[in-house]
C-alpha cells in the first residue's frame, strides 16, 4: 500500500475564529479531471486534493475553495548510501540528495535557488507520493547553471543520477511527474534551455517515451534539441545496472537531432525518385480522357463534378465496371442510393441494357448477376442512411487496407456532409483534408462525386449550358486544392439538340497541368452507356471565352 504522507495546511482567508490549523492524511491517488494525469492527484482524510502536476486543489469539509493554501514542514530524512545494485555511488546520491530511509527511498527537489520545497518517496513496492508542494523545477536543476553548453534530461531520477554516474562533465536532470507530463514540465523551463546550446532528451526507449519525447521536443528551441536512445536498454538505469556506462555515453554523443515530423532530409528520397514507375495504373474507358489527364494513377484523388442530373453517377458507374471488367478490386460508397439500386446501377451498365428500368424477370436478373457482379471483386457500403463521417472514413480505410481495394468511389461529398454541424466551408475544408490523409496513408485512387454550388443570377447555370469552372465548385478551395484532377460535366437539358450530349472539361490536372475540353458522349438510355464523340468546342459553347482560376 501507498504510506500515508502527512502535511499542514495554513489556512490564510479569515474566518471568524482567526486563522485555521488543519492537520489532514493521505488517502490515495487518484486521476486529475483538470490535467489528465491518471495518479498526481491525490486525496485526503478531510476531504479535499490536490494534485501535484497541476497545482489544482478542491476543498474539503465546507472550506472556501479560494482561501486556502499548502505549505510544508518537509525535512531531510534518511541519508545518502551507495545503491549497489543500481551501480549509484554514496557521492552522487548525496549529490542529488537521493537519501535511503528506511524501506522508502526519497527524491528531494529544491527550487532553482536551492530552497528544499518537497520529496517523492517511492517505496518497497515501487508506488510514489509526494511530501510538500510539488515545485515547477527539474529534479536536479538547482545544482548546475542555467546557461552552458549541454544539458540532458531524463525522464526519472534514478535515469539522472545514473547518467551523472557515467558522464560526470554535464548537467543532468530529469522530469518532476515523467513521461505523461513531459511537455508541460518542459514547457516550463524554457527559459532555462534557452541558456543551453543543446538540449539531449534521454527517455525511456519504450512508446510512452518515444511519444514524450517528441511531444518535448516540439515546444523547445528549434535546431537545439536532439533525441538519444539506447539499443539493449530500457533507459540509463538499466544499462548501468548492466555495468555498461560507456552505452549511455555513446547514447549521448550518438543522438539525432530532432526532426519534426514532416520534415525530410531529401537525400534520402534516392531509392524513391530513382525507381522506374509506369505513367498510369490504370485507364478510363474514354480515349479523350487518358490523352489530356494521361491515364489514372494509384493514390490519386479524382473529382467529378457537375449541376444536378447531368450524369455524375452514371459516368462514375461506367468507369467503375470498366474497371471491374479489368479484374480490379473496387469499393463502391453510394450514400444516396440503396444498394440494389446501386447494383442494378452497375449491372445495367455492364450489360448494356436498363435493368433498374421496367420489369425484369428474376431469371434474367440472375443470368445478368452471373454474368457480372458475381465475377467482380466488388465491395459495397451498405449503410444508406447512415451518414455517420467517422463511419464512413473507417469503412474507406477497410477497404483499402482488409479489403485491399485499390480503386474506391464515394457518391457524394454533400451527403457525406448532411452528418456533421457548422459552417459549410469550414466542414468540406476538413472533408477533404481527412480523405486526402486516407489517399495517401493506403495508396488507393478514390474517385470523389461533388455538386456546384448555385450559379449568381448574372451566370448562366451548367444545366442550361454555362460553362463550369472551379470557382463554382462548392467550398471550391479545398476541393480545386486537395484534388489531383477535376473533370467537369457540362451538358444543356434545355436544348433539343444538346441535351444527350455531355462534354468533359478537365478543370485540374495535377500530373500534367493540361486542361480544358477532354471529349464529348453521347448517353444513351436504353443500353444505359455512353459514346465517344469529337472533342471540339459543342455548339453551345462556340463563342465564349475559358476562364482562369488561381
Amino acid at each position: 500500500m501507498v504510506r500515508e504522507a502527512r502535511y499542514t495546511l495554513d489556512c490564510l482567508a479569515q474566518h471568524t475564529n482567526g486563522m485555521a490549523h488543519i492537520e489532514s492524511e493521505f488517502v490515495r491517488h487518484t486521476a486529475c479531471e483538470n490535467c489528465g494525469s491518471s495518479d498526481a492527484k491525490s486525496e485526503y482524510s478531510d476531504g479535499h486534493t490536490y494534485c501535484f502536476v497541476c497545482q489544482t486543489r478542491t476543498p474539503g469539509n465546507g472550506e472556501n475553495t479560494h482561501t486556502h493554501q499548502m505549505s510544508t514542514n518537509v525535512q531531510l530524512k534518511g541519508s545518502a548510501v551507495r545503491l549497489q545494485r543500481r551501480g549509484i555511488s554514496e557521492q552522487t546520491n548525496q549529490k542529488y540528495k537521493i537519501f535511503r530511509d528506511g524501506e522508502l527511498l526519497r527524491f528531494y527537489y529544491f527550487t532553482s535557488d536551492g530552497i528544499l520545497q518537497g520529496a517523492k518517496v517511492k517505496t518497497k513496492q515501487k508506488d510514489f507520493y509526494y511530501e510538500g508542494i510539488s515545485t515547477d523545477t527539474l529534479f536536479g536543476q538547482h545544482l548546475f547553471p542555467s546557461s552552458g553548453k549541454r544539458i540532458i534530461v531524463y525522464e526519472g531520477e534514478l535515469d539522472a543520477a545514473s547518467g551523472y554516474e557515467a558522464m560526470t562533465g554535464w548537467p543532468h536532470v530529469s522530469l518532476p511527474h515523467g513521461a505523461a507530463s513531459a511537455k508541460k514540465d518542459i514547457q516550463k523551463q524554457y527559459d532555462l534551455f534557452q541558456g543551453y546550446a543543446e538540449i539531449v532528451l534521454f527517455f525511456d526507449g519504450d512508446e510512452a517515451g518515444r511519444k514524450a519525447a517528441e511531444d518535448a521536443a516540439s515546444v523547445l528551441p528549434p535546431g537545439k534539441v536532439k533525441i538519444a536512445r539506447l539499443e539493449s536498454y530500457k533507459d540509463a538505469s538499466e544499462a548501468l545496472q548492466a555495468n555498461d556506462s560507456e552505452a549511455i555515453r555513446k547514447a549521448i554523443w550518438n543522438a539525432k537531432p530532432y526532426q519534426p515530423d514532416g520534415i525530410i532530409d531529401a537525400k534520402t528520397l534516392l531509392k524513391e525518385v530513382t525507381t522506374p514507375q509506369k505513367e498510369s495504373d490504370y485507364d478510363y474507358p474514354y480515349d479523350g480522357l487518358n490523352r489530356k489527364l494521361r491515364g489514372i494513377r494509384r493514390s490519386s484523388l479524382i473529382t467529378f463534378t457537375s449541376g444536378t442530373g447531368q450524369g455524375k453517377s452514371s459516368i462514375t458507374r461506367e468507369i467503375a465496371t470498366h474497371l471491374l471488367n479489368k479484374g480490379e478490386r473496387v469499393g463502391f460508397l453510394d450514400l444516396e442510393a440503396s444498394n440494389r439500386q446501386t447494383a442494378l446501377g452497375l449491372m445495367s451498365t455492364a450489360v448494356g441494357k436498363a435493368l433498374h428500368i421496367g420489369e425484369h424477370s428474376e431469371e434474367e436478373l440472375k443470368e445478368h448477376f452471373s454474368n457480372t457482379i458475381a465475377n467482380w471483386n466488388l465491395y459495397m457500403f451498405d449503410g444508406f442512411g447512415s451518414f455517420d463521417p467517422d463511419v464512413v472514413y473507417n469503412r474507406i480505410e477497410y477497404l483499402a487496407s482488409g479489403l485491399e481495394c485499390n480503386i474506391v468511389f464515394l457518391d457524394h461529398l454533400s451527403i457525406l456532409l448532411s452528418g456533421l454541424e457548422g459552417d459549410e466551408r469550414r466542414m468540406i475544408d476538413q472533408t477533404m483534408t481527412r480523405l486526402r490523409s486516407l489517399v495517401e496513408r493506403t495508396g488507393i485512387t478514390l474517385f470523389l462525386v461533388s455538386h456546384l454550388r448555385r450559379a449568381s443570377n448574372d451566370r448562366k447555370s451548367s444545366e442550361e449550358g454555362g460553362r463550369v469552372s472551379l470557382s463554382m465548385l462548392r467550398g471550391s478551395h479545398s476541393i480545386s486544392q486537395i484534388s489531383d484532377a477535376v473533370i467537369a460535366l457540362e451538358r444543356d437539358q434545355q436544348s433539343e439538340e444538346e441535351r444527350s450530349n455531355t462534354t468533359l472539361r478537365v478543370l485540374k490536372n495535377r500530373y500534367s497541368g493540361e486542361t480544358g475540353i477532354a471529349t464529348r458522349l453521347t448517353y444513351d438510355l436504353s443500353n444505359c452507356r455512353f459514346s465517344e464523340n469529337e472533342t471540339t468546342e459543342p455548339s453551345f459553347l462556340r463563342g465564349t471565352s475559358e476562364t482562369t482560376d488561381f
